[in-house]
């Protein structure tokens, strides 16, 4: 049974608010210390789907700035960032829905983003990624799991995706296929769960990030309508909403070592006089991510660049964010002590938090692998 907390008739109805960068943080943040910090505990440790944050963020404006005609990948980063400091299940759940928005809204096909995005962008209709595979795929790591044929009106695709998050009965999420009579031929769809010929299942649990709603996806010859379809062929799409997609989990990144530097602050007192031993101090961690929140600022101003240079750039930042999380997240435990290594702790969960930064697609392993194929090592 997929468990959630969730929202109230009202709140799930409520109208989109603008998204406008200098008001959505002051939003979020009643909704925050209303829908989310008070249940972090039940998500990480029992798996509860944070539903009514992730509504309450959407009537926000959290998951629209980023989606209309000069995106603003920046302020979509920083209210994920602002709940990252809490819980990163919920940051990834945002950028999950953030990504599902972004195919929308650069989608060249008309027909679904009339149908999907102004939902999308409001947090009435939820959703996922499903890139997972197909990133891995067109850097050369595993082959696609998904295959269809043309049937009339679109497509019957068959296969399973092992791990899509975000997700539930009336969700939706970006799927890449590949034509059975011509594996070189890659069409892109938005999938609509509601349907019976779409399966999910929870098939794993993890070590964190239970709240996440991480499905196993079966497609059983599935009907995928060319309403549907987001890109056809999909080659050219996947380079113009790369850089996006993997800008837009610095959120995740940001908040996470936001929330370990204030458990290293909140140890002083008590502490202090013996964390000052520890080669690795708060400071050390706001100067960091300080020079860190400028350069993806500076690349996500302009997602659609072409320049090698700038590509480098935005992998070498995710890579930085990555490795930034885990070192963040070791040096609250030390700071914290015995106190941080409890059940239920949060040094301990920010600790497991941080891994998922640097293992989620693409990880860190794929990211210098796609540095060193740019390098042609």
């Amino acid at each position: 049974m997929l468990t959630a907390l969730a929202p109230s008739t009202a709140e799930a109805a409520a109208p989109v608010m603008p998204a406008l960068p200098d008001s959505l943080l002051d939003r979020m943040r009643p909704l925050i210390a209303r829908d989310l910090a008070p249940h972090v505990g039940k998500i990480d440790q029992e798996g509860i789907y944070p539903e009514a944050a992730l509504r309450s963020f959407g009537a926000a404006g959290a998951f629209a700035a980023h989606t209309g005609a000069v995106p603003d990948l920046n302020a979509a980063i920083a209210a994920m960032s602002l709940a990252g400091e809490h819980c990163l299940s919920t940051a990834f759940c945002m950028w999950c829905q953030d990504a599902l928005g972004w195919y929308l809204a650069q989608s060249d096909n008309p027909a679904p983003r009339a149908a999907l995005l102004d939902a999308v962008a409001a947090g009435r209709r939820l959703g996922g990624t499903g890139l997972s595979n197909p990133m891995k795929c067109f850097f050369g790591i595993e082959p696609l799991k998904l295959r269809a044929k043309r049937v009339e009106g679109g497509y019957e695709v068959s296969g399973g995706l092992p791990w899509v998050s975000n997700l539930g009965e009336n969700h939706l999420f970006g799927a890449v296929f590949e034509m059975a009579d011509d594996p070189a031929h890659r069409v892109m769809a938005i999938i609509d769960c509601s349907r019976e010929d779409i399966v999910l299942r929870q098939a794993t649990h993890f070590l964190g990030l239970e709240g996440t709603r991480t499905v196993a996806v079966t497609f059983r010859k599935a009907f995928i309508p060319d309403s549907m379809v987001i890109a056809d062929p999909v080659e050219g799409f996947i380079k113009r909403i790369r850089a996006g997609f993997i800008l837009l989990q610095a959120g995740m990144a940001f908040g996470l070592i936001e929330g370990c530097i204030r458990l290293m602050r909140g140890c002083e007192k008590g502490l202090g006089h013996i964390n000052k031993y520890l080669p690795e101090q708060p400071g050390h961690f706001e100067e960091a991510l300080a020079a860190l929140r400028e350069t993806v600022q500076g690349l996500a101003a302009t997602p659609f660049e072409t320049d090698p240079g700038y590509w480098r750039a935005v992998i070498e930042s995710r890579l930085a964010a990555g490795e930034w999380s885990l070192k963040a997240a070791q040096a609250a435990m030390l700071h914290a002590g015995a106190s941080g290594y409890i059940q239920g702790a949060p040094a301990q969960r920010r600790m497991r938090e941080s891994y998922f930064v640097a293992i989620v697609t693409p990880a860190t392993k794929q990211l210098r692998k796609m540095l060193a194929d740019i390098d042609g090592k």
